[in-house]
């Protein structure tokens, strides 16, 4: 499937009859055209279930007969017209089942702990619903649309992929309308690029990207961008924000598409509401896309995290005994503990501070030795492209990015798409401080120009005082990073 074709794959879910006063909307993907059937996020439909306690419990599947007879939905969806001009078409729909992907819900509390302050909800504190909404992100509506929705040029249903041949880094695009049903002629069915960011639990059931989406975009579809530029379905957008301890998390939280169609499968062998959907000759045809990635595998760098006791982040390994993180990182402790991730399990390294900028220069920079060498470390190619980065005298000083960064980033690798090649080092993202609001996708980096020739100098004379350098820097310098100080609001 084209990219051009995505936009009419996808949908906008309206229920009503769940109070006087309240309709509730979100998105959705037409997963069959020729039988109307859509796939969408289950939240909706949880408060019109009569025993709430079922969403809580060990139940694998709801059918109609669990909800509301005052429960009433309607299908928006795009239909192009004789002048190829596209419009909007609302149709009833049906409920035939709400199942719960156990995979996902799995592995999304093992992930997010409510110790650890993780929320999937606004701030909203009159809609109790909401956030009682938010211990059913794992369950999914599967609807029947009154109309047969002629839109994508696939006769059958739309291509889709399973997770589990995912990888961290490959590009996706996210299409869901923003604030639901509100403005459809604005935003209907919006498109956000992006790549994966990580993956979790069984077969890749949680799924993160940083494809921005808003409020309203739950439902709608996640599709990777295969190496021919064709596009196929993963997974389904479950919760495009999120807070972690009252800060903004600028990733979107999936769900594979693949596991909702294995629950939904494993789930009619005692009832039989979607054997007229998925399971007949005609439209037993959900396949998954054989087409390969097409493109070299891409070495990234070896990043583990720092742990300094009070205070945590990242570090990049440069040789198999030293990692560069920041000097915020390393809290002005002598030793830190380092983890990495080799072979699914966990390997803990103590490692010596051997040097940490002054507080006073603009290099937010430190050099850790592991008493234990990583020989499966992936040493990093450095980059010499910096076209666009801020310099002083042709030397790069600063790299600015739109990647998603978060707490916990610091310290870590920004790296070319196509090469892997380290570009520059994480240092912190933008903070309004009067407000203190977060906006994790303006962030600053610290090109390798700054620290490679420092780093080949000590491996010649194991002298740290080559380092020393970075605490002299031109006022020029300094000013480029003035927003670090404490008289700026930022």
């Amino acid at each position: 499937m084209e990219l051009k074709h995505v936009e009419k794959c996808c949908c906008v879910i309206k229920v009503s009859g769940i109070s006087e006063r309240k309709r509730v909307s979100c998105s959705g993907v037409v997963v069959h055209p020729p039988s109307g059937t859509v796939v969408c996020t289950g939240l909706p439909f949880c408060r019109v279930v009569a025993e709430r306690e079922l969403l809580s419990s060990d139940t694998e599947v709801l059918f109609p007969r669990s909800f509301s007879d005052k429960l009433k939905i309607r299908v928006c969806f795009s239909e192009s017209g004789r002048s190829k001009s596209t419009r909007q078409r609302e149709v009833s729909g049906k409920l035939l089942m709400l199942v719960n992907c156990v995979e996902f819900k799995q592995a999304f509390l093992g992930v997010y702990q409510e110790t650890d302050q993780w929320r999937f909800h606004g701030d909203d504190d009159e809609d109790a619903e909401l956030i009682r909404d938010a211990k059913a992100l794992s369950w999914f509506a599967v609807l029947r649309a009154g109309v047969v929705v002629n839109n994508c040029t696939d006769p059958g249903t739309i291509p889709w992929q399973r997770s589990s041949s995912l990888q961290k880094g490959c590009p996706v695009v996210a299409c869901g309308s923003p604030f639901g049903s509100l403005c459809l002629d604005l935003f209907f069915s919006t498109l956000s690029r992006g790549i994966i960011s990580n993956l979790a639990g069984q077969d890749n059931a949680v799924i993160l990207t940083d494809a921005r989406c808003l409020p309203g975009t739950e439902g709608g579809g996640l599709f990777v961008v295969e190496a021919t530029g064709c596009v196929c379905l993963i997974g389904l957008i479950v919760s495009p924000f999120g807070w972690k301890s009252n800060e903004w998390i600028g990733l979107t939280l999936v769900c594979s598409v693949d596991l909702i169609f294995r629950n939904v499968l494993r789930c009619i062998g005692a009832q039989d509401p979607l054997c007229g959907v998925l399971v007949q000759k005609e439209e037993a045809d959900l396949r998954m896309s054989s087409t390969a990635q097409g493109s070299e595998v891409v070495r990234h760098p070896t990043v583990c995290f720092v742990d300094s006791g009070q205070v945590w982040g990242s570090g990049v390994t440069v040789t198999t005994r030293l990692v560069v993180t920041c000097r915020h990182v390393v809290g002005g402790k002598s030793s830190v503990t380092l983890k990495f991730h080799q072979g699914g399990r966990v390997r803990d390294v103590v490692g010596d501070v051997l040097f940490s900028t002054k507080a006073s220069s603009p290099y937010d920079l430190a050099l850790i030795e592991l008493r234990v060498p990583v020989p499966e470390a992936v040493i990093p190619r450095m980059s010499h492209s910096f076209d666009l980065a801020i310099s002083l005298n042709g030397q790069p000083v600063m790299l600015q990015t739109t990647c998603a960064v978060q707490a916990g980033a610091s310290g870590g690798a920004v790296v070319q798409k196509h090469s892997g090649e380290l570009l520059g080092i994480v240092s912190s993202n933008a903070r309004d401080l009067a407000s203190s609001v977060t906006y994790p996708h303006l962030n600053f980096i610290i090109p390798v120009p700054v620290f490679q020739r420092l780093l080949q100098e000590f491996h010649k004379t194991r002298n740290v005082n080559v380092f020393s350098v970075l605490n002299n820097t031109e006022k020029d310098v300094k000013r480029v990073w003035r927003l670090q100080g404490a008289q700026s609001k930022l």
